[in-house]
C-alpha cells in the first residue's frame, strides 16, 4: 500500500517519459501564475492604502519615508543613468550617420535620434539601470527585514508592513522613474547633438531644426508615461520579492536576483504592449 505523499506509480516506460515533461511544465506554470497573483494582490493592497490616504485624512503615508526613498532610488541613480544615456546618444549618432550619409541625408540623424530616444530608449534604458541600481537594493532591504523578523515586529505593534514599507517605496520608484526618464531623454539628445557637431560636422541649427520638425509632444509624453509604469513595476516586483524571502541570507540573494530578472522581463513585455497599443491608436 502506498504511503501518504508518495507519487503515483506511472509504470515508467513510455507513459512516464510522456508525463514527466508535462508535470514539469505544469508545475512551473503554476508557480509562475502563483507568483504573478501574489504581485497583483500586493498591488491591490498598496493601492488600497494610497486611496485611503487620499480620501481619509486620518490615514497618512509618511512623507519623510517617501522623500527618503526618492533620494535612495532616484537622486543616487542620476549619475549612472546620465552616463549610460550619454553613451546611448553617442552610439546612436555614430551608428546612424554612415548609412544615412550614403543617401546624402546625414543630417537626419537628429530626426531618428529624437524619436528613438523620446519614445523608447530614454525610459527603457533608465528603467533597466534603475532595476539593477535600486530595485535589487529594495528587495534586499525588505528581505533582510523579513529574515531579521522585523516584519513580524511591525505586525506585533499593529503596524501594517504594506502601508509603512511597501507604499513609500512604490511611490518613490514611480515618481523617480518618471523624472529619470526625462533626464535620460535630455542627456541622450545632448550627447547626440554634441557628437553630431564635433564628429559628424552637422551644424547646431540643422540638427535642432530637424529635431523639432520630427519630434511631437506625443513622443515625449508617451515616453514619460512609460517611465511611470516602469517605475511602478520595479517597485511592486522588488517589494513583493522582498516580502517573500525564505531561507535566510541565501533567500535574500535569490530574491535580489529574481527582482532584477523579473523586472527586466516585465519592463520589456510592458514596453511591447505599449508599442502595440500606440501603433493601433496611430500614436507612432
Amino acid at each position: 500500500m502506498p504511503e501518504p505523499g508518495d507519487k503515483p506509480d506511472r509504470g515508467g516506460g513510455v507513459l512516464g517519459a510522456v508525463l514527466a515533461p508535462i508535470e514539469f511544465i505544469g508545475g512551473r506554470t503554476q508557480g509562475i501564475l502563483d507568483h504573478i497573483g501574489s504581485m497583483v494582490v500586493l498591488t491591490g493592497k498598496a493601492m488600497g492604502w494610497v486611496s485611503r490616504a487620499m480620501f481619509n485624512r486620518k490615514v497618512r503615508i509618511g512623507r519623510a519615508a517617501i522623500v527618503t526613498q526618492m533620494v535612495r532610488v532616484g537622486v543616487r541613480s542620476l549619475l549612472i543613468i546620465s552616463l549610460v544615456s550619454s553613451c546611448i546618444g553617442l552610439i546612436l549618432a555614430l551608428q546612424l550617420a554612415p548609412p544615412l550619409d550614403e543617401f546624402g541625408q546625414k543630417a537626419l540623424v537628429a530626426n531618428i535620434v529624437g524619436v528613438a530616444v523620446l519614445r523608447e530608449l530614454g525610459p527603457l534604458i533608465a528603467a533597466v539601470v534603475l532595476t539593477g541600481f535600486a530595485g535589487a537594493a529594495i528587495a534586499a532591504e525588505i528581505g533582510t527585514m523579513v529574515v531579521g523578523e522585523e516584519i513580524e515586529a511591525l505586525e506585533a505593534h499593529a503596524l501594517n508592513p504594506v502601508r509603512f514599507l511597501v507604499v513609500p517605496r512604490i511611490i518613490a520608484a514611480t515618481v523617480s522613474m518618471t523624472c529619470l526618464a526625462v533626464v535620460a531623454d535630455f542627456v541622450a539628445i545632448v550627447a547626440a547633438l554634441a557628437t553630431a557637431m564635433l564628429a559628424l560636422d552637422i551644424p547646431y541649427a540643422t540638427f535642432m531644426t530637424n529635431f523639432y520638425d520630427q519630434v511631437k509632444p506625443v513622443d515625449f509624453w508617451t515616453g514619460v508615461g512609460k517611465g511611470a509604469v516602469f517605475g511602478f513595476l520595479i517597485g511592486v516586483i522588488a517589494c513583493g520579492n522582498g516580502l517573500q524571502v525564505t531561507g535566510g541570507a541565501a533567500g535574500v540573494g535569490k530574491a535580489t536576483t529574481a527582482t532584477v530578472v523579473e523586472s527586466v522581463v516585465a519592463i520589456i513585455i510592458t514596453d511591447m504592449i505599449f508599442t502595440a497599443v500606440f501603433y493601433a491608436l496611430g500614436l507612432v
